[in-house]
């Protein structure tokens, strides 16, 4: 069997899937997003989500009111909260008939060749049938990457260079790259061909149970365009506009492949 062609990676980062900073996972958000992806399977993609989340959902299962400093409870946390997490995904994608499948992954699965194959392999093997969706985590109870240093921003973007994507959706708290320099006092810049050349708008600023910030946001970006994979930032408030955002549309930032010898529409940056 043959993975489909038309993969479009999406990424939940924490903040979206929680109730605000709260230590409590939204389950009308969940419910939200699983009806956009199940659109988006039925329309002829192959969704693929790299979900956030382990931890809050292990620090609601723990009644903790914040996020601990150090990395063993943190890893506890994930360990527990991997399973709930997984429980809101399964529940609701039943619902729509569809399977979910979990696949835990760690940065060091992409650094040798054997295992970056041994991923591809499975994450194929799954997208060939035609009613699962592929939940992807990284695996932060054996792992700290995550936990430290970005809210799966890099990882997503490594999958869909694996995956052979054609999209990349990451959804944050935002509509996209503000630009505080505009008149409109941060409109959203809507199309960007050059990557490095809005790096020095990003701002790091993170919520409490988020670990990622947008200049992770961007190097997950610049990461996954010179791959040749169009990428959006957009907020994972608004899940009902994730068909839009794929056809082309939308509320976002949209970072487009350059083409060389032709022009691009609009004034893009």
């Amino acid at each position: 069997m043959q993975a489909p062609a038309k993969i479009v990676v999406i990424k939940l980062g924490s903040g979206v899937l929680t109730h605000g900073d709260r230590v409590a996972l939204d389950g009308e958000q969940f419910e939200n997003i699983v009806a956009a992806v199940s659109g988006v399977l039925r329309s002829g993609y192959r969704p693929v989500v790299v979900s956030s989340g382990a931890v809050a959902a292990g620090l609601m299962a723990f009644k903790m009111d914040s996020r601990p400093d150090d990395m063993a409870t943190l890893q506890a946390c994930a360990a527990v909260g991997q399973a709930r997490l997984m429980h809101f995904y399964e529940s609701l994608f039943r619902l729509e008939q569809i399977n979910v499948a979990q696949l835990l992954v760690t940065y060091s699965d992409f650094a040798t060749e054997g295992r970056c194959e041994n991923v591809k392999r499975t994450l194929d093997r799954l997208l060939a049938f035609p009613d699962v969706v592929p939940i992807v985590n990284e695996n932060d109870s054996v792992s700290t990457e995550e936990l430290k240093f970005g809210d799966n921003d890099a990882l997503s973007a490594k999958l869909a260079v694996l995956a052979g994507a054609e999209k990349l959706i990451l959804f944050t708290g935002v509509d996209g790259l503000h630009d505080f320099d505009d008149p409109d006092e941060g409109a959203i810049i809507g199309v960007v061909d050059d990557v490095e050349a809005v790096m020095g708008l990003a701002s790091d600023e993170k919520g409490a149970l988020s670990v990622g910030g947008m200049q992770s946001k961007l190097l997950a970006v610049k990461l996954a365009v010179d791959a040749g994979i169009e990428t959006v930032i957009a907020s994972g408030y608004r899940p009902e506009q994730l068909g839009e955002l794929i056809a082309g549309g939308g509320r976002c930032t949209r970072f487009r492949v350059p083409v060389e010898g032709v022009p691009g529409d609009g004034e893009p940056l």
